[in-house]
């Protein structure tokens, strides 16, 4: 019998569902205006290098606009209203949230690049989810261990990146507003499109004018908002290097801050490591959404007396990865979200090689336009190298070999970063040993990239401070 090779018929997602306009404005004061200067930017679909759309550059004049209308949505309106009230928003947030997930989907992938298949069940259900976990907490705060009458801050600016633009919305706004604070919400320039929709979704569940207020924009939209004084609280997820420039420019002010930065996170196999699940679980680690998740599993640390079984079955699985057109369900490596970061992705890998690692990646043909990177394995790594230190944020592995438990610490924490981890063994007991050890915000047991709204989220080192998520969330925007 000769063998037959099977592949998969095209599944492409409609985009008939989403309906863009083709300018975006600022939200400000609930509604759609332009920018002062009347500055905008073009948003690009990067599998094919498409504008889908013009978005107004907000400047200093648009961001203390913005400002204004947050506090004065928040003396007047949204403070004063009981955690019950607040309540009924948030859980009106989620419901519209779920009921338009496939649109946002849609705008998801075609704005970043992920497989739809990871917008449609990762991304938009979860960002529904945190809105109703902390739905849950605005009427409960003075039980949440911060004291019997927990205060907002008042105002709180936001800023996002580009890897989970809806998601981190979401991970941002849903504690703030529950808590009583109202927000000024900075997306990245490349990702705008989810949180201009979302904002139509503001309008549509009647969200009082000012008490989110979204501007688009650069770095410089974002400086702006960091050095606006009527801020009480930054937020910001995004590069280590941007988040030490924030917490300069916030020295000596009584502003609150939490920063959620890179990682290089250590994902240890073990050689009891059920190998199948760990193999899925190294790939979800470091390939899913391409690799730009600032916890991926972007280190493999395997003990040696399983290296080889590890690395065969590594390669199989690989072997088997769609990559091409996000729009379809099939896919399951995206496009890179930019001409700069794939030039990055590129940088780093080819020092990998001039290191003297050995680069492999699986057949796979790439398409001809847009921003594309096939998944790659470096072997022959050291510690020293670049592609072991330095945050990729693309689809790259780095294997590294450990003999004891000890030495698996000691690589593991060998890095300026301390967001995540993740442990492959059979022993109860070992997973419990390394978790004491390792110093990482999270640590995955025989899994990896799992999150939960009632969870918290956060790391040591040069992954930033603070806490998101779950009860641990809130305490960042109250007055305690």
């Amino acid at each position: 019998m000769t063998a037959t090779n099977w592949q998969y018929a095209p599944a492409p997602e409609s985009r008939d569902i989403v309906d863009l306009r083709s300018e975006y404005g600022l939200f400000i004061d609930g509604e759609f205006v332009e920018a002062q200067g009347g500055a905008t930017f073009k948003t690009v679909n990067p599998a094919t290098e498409e504008v889908l759309a013009a978005v107004s550059e907000a400047g200093a004049e648009d961001v203390d606009r913005a400002v204004a209308a947050a506090r004065r949505a928040q003396t007047d309106v949204w403070g004063p209203m009981p955690g019950a009230e607040r309540a009924k928003y948030l859980y009106r947030l989620a419901r519209v949230i779920q009921e338009r997930a496939r649109e946002l989907a849609v705008v998801e992938t075609l704005d970043n690049g992920k497989p739809i298949k990871e917008s449609r069940d990762v991304d938009v259900p979860t960002a529904a989810a945190h809105f109703f976990s902390y739905a849950g907490w605005a009427d409960k705060l003075s039980h949440a261990g911060y004291g019997a009458d927990p205060r907002p801050l008042g105002v709180a600016g936001q800023i996002i990146p580009w890897n989970f633009p809806l998601l981190m919305a979401a991970w941002k706004l849903a504690p703030a507003l529950a808590t009583g604070n109202t927000c000024v919400l900075k997306p990245a320039e490349t990702t705008p499109l989810s949180a201009l929709l979302l904002a139509e979704i503001l309008q549509q569940i009647d969200l009082p004018p000012g008490v989110v207020n979204i501007v688009t924009g650069a770095g410089a939209t974002g400086q702006a908002l960091v050095d606006h004084a009527g801020v009480d609280k930054v937020a910001f997820t995004g590069s280590t290097s941007v988040g030490k420039q924030i917490q300069r420019a916030l020295a000596g002010r009584p502003t609150r801050l939490t920063l959620e930065l890179g990682g290089k996170a250590a994902n240890i196999v073990f050689d009891d490591a059920p190998l199948d699940q760990a193999v899925e679980g190294i790939v979800n680690g470091i390939f899913f959404n391409q690799g730009h998740v600032c916890c991926a599993g972007s280190r493999l640390l395997v003990q040696e007396s399983v290296l080889e079984p590890v690395m065969g079955h590594l390669k199989r699985r690989l072997g088997t990865l769609r990559v091409g057109d996000p729009l379809d369900k099939n896919t399951d490596l995206g496009a890179i979200n930019s001409a700069e970061q794939l030039a990055r992705i590129t940088e780093l890998t080819d020092s990998g090689v001039d290191q003297g690692a050995q680069r492999w990646q699986p057949e796979c043909q790439l398409p001809d336009r847009g921003y594309w990177f096939a998944p790659t394995v470096f072997t022959g790594v050291s510690q020293s190298h670049r592609i072991a230190r330095e945050e990729i944020f693309g689809p790259v592995l780095s294997v590294l070999t450990f003999r004891t438990p000890d030495e698996a610490v000691t690589k593991a924490n060998n890095t300026p970063y301390g967001l995540s981890a993740g442990v492959w063994t059979d022993k109860g007991s070992r997973i419990l040993w390394m978790a004491e050890r390792l110093r990482a915000g999270v640590v995955w047991a025989n899994t990896f990239n799992r999150f939960d709204p009632t969870s918290p989220f956060g790391g040591y080192k040069e992954s930033g401070f603070g806490r998101e998520g779950g009860r641990h969330g809130l305490g960042p925007y109250l007055a305690v």
